[in-house]
């Protein structure tokens, strides 16, 4: 008798790039993120940086040069310069405040995560686009990437089961001391920088949080250096961990009745996916991702653009204020709190 597991491999699904209108972007903050958001926009069809802002004038006069658009002197020029929507890439204290400015100055938002710093704010800048009926998405990552969206279609058919546990995490040891991660003044720490991801990959699984338990230390700049959080969702439980002076693995389990998949590290950059199903198949799913990863979630902004949508239905409002909402409370059993709070 062959005990061999069945194992198979899944091919790349094709994808629909067909532009129908140009999408001119202003790019607000020229820190690591917005070179890799720049990589992302130069294989998007339809889509182009026109403006270009940042409190430093010698970066955003180093980022024109690289990649185009017009360096402005202000965040009031680049809001008034003809663009359609706003990426904003700076440090997480100033997300609200210059999503706030492009939604009253109205342009659409694609803001990093995470896209507020608590949920009091993040309710102010959905209010704000609201009732403007204009468009904003946090720029969460992982569902968009064609390994992610390639699971999901999957298990459609061959699915593992009710998913009732979750375990995931990423603990960053090699980060130089000077990184923005761990200033508290710039909203830094384990869970803010980490643990947003692991919340909407829990959340995304499971359902909404039932209740968070959290434990945490702190460094010497009064940010969490290392943060485990187990929560309790609709449909199952968590393990969740979050850090920056441990090396940590940067897989996930998801787990089912009659199967288990594991994607493999780094699964918030997800390329690799293996499922083990309990009567002993095994399915092995590879799907590369291409010019940084970001591409993907762009496009998915300018298709919901050019569909007038004001919502994704993939990180949608709801899925921000649960993120955020499960971070909230984490924070608050450890006591860190930031400016304002």
């Amino acid at each position: 008798m062959d005990l061999r597991p069945d194992i198979r491999t899944i091919d790349s699904p094709a994808m629909n790039h067909e532009p129908k209108t140009m999408t001119k972007w202003g790019i607000i903050g020229c820190g690591r993120i917005s070179h890799r958001f720049m990589q992302g926009l130069e294989v998007v069809p339809g889509s182009r940086v026109v403006s270009v802002w940042s409190r430093r004038a010698e970066t955003v006069n180093n980022f024109v040069k690289q990649y185009g658009g017009t360096a402005c002197e202000s965040v009031d020029e680049l809001l008034l310069s003809d663009i359609d929507a706003v990426y904003i890439a700076t440090l997480p204290d100033s997300h609200h405040l210059y999503s706030i400015l492009a939604l009253n100055a109205g342009k659409h938002v694609l803001c990093e995560k995470p896209a507020a710093t608590n949920l009091g704010l993040l309710e102010g800048i959905l209010g704000i686009a609201q009732a403007k009926g204009l468009l904003f998405m946090e720029g969460m990552k992982p569902p968009f990437f064609p390994l992610y969206r390639r699971l999901k279609e999957y298990l459609l058919t061959d699915p593992i089961g009710q998913v009732g546990y979750i375990r995931a995490g990423s603990s960053v040891a090699d980060l130089s001391h000077d990184h923005p991660n761990f200033s508290h003044e710039l909203v830094g720490g384990s869970l803010m920088q980490v643990g947003i991801y692991e919340a909407f990959l829990a959340i995304d699984w499971l359902g909404a949080t039932k209740q968070v338990q959290t434990m945490g230390r702190f460094g010497e700049t009064g940010i969490d250096m290392f943060s485990i959080f187990q929560t309790e969702h609709q449909n199952g439980y968590a393990q969740l961990y979050a850090g920056f002076d441990l090396h940590g693995k940067g897989d996930a389990l998801i787990c089912g009745t009659i199967g288990h998949i594991t994607i493999h590290k780094n699964w918030w950059n997800p390329s690799k996916a293996t499922i083990s199903y309990l009567d002993g198949r095994v399915v092995e799913i590879d799907e590369p991702f291409t010019s940084g990863g970001l591409n993907y979630e762009i496009q998915h902004f300018c298709n919901l653009l050019r569909d007038r949508k004001t919502e994704s239905p993939v990180i949608s409002h709801e899925m921000s204020r649960q993120m955020i909402g499960m971070l909230d409370i984490a924070r608050a059993q450890i006591g860190l709190k930031f400016k304002g709070e």
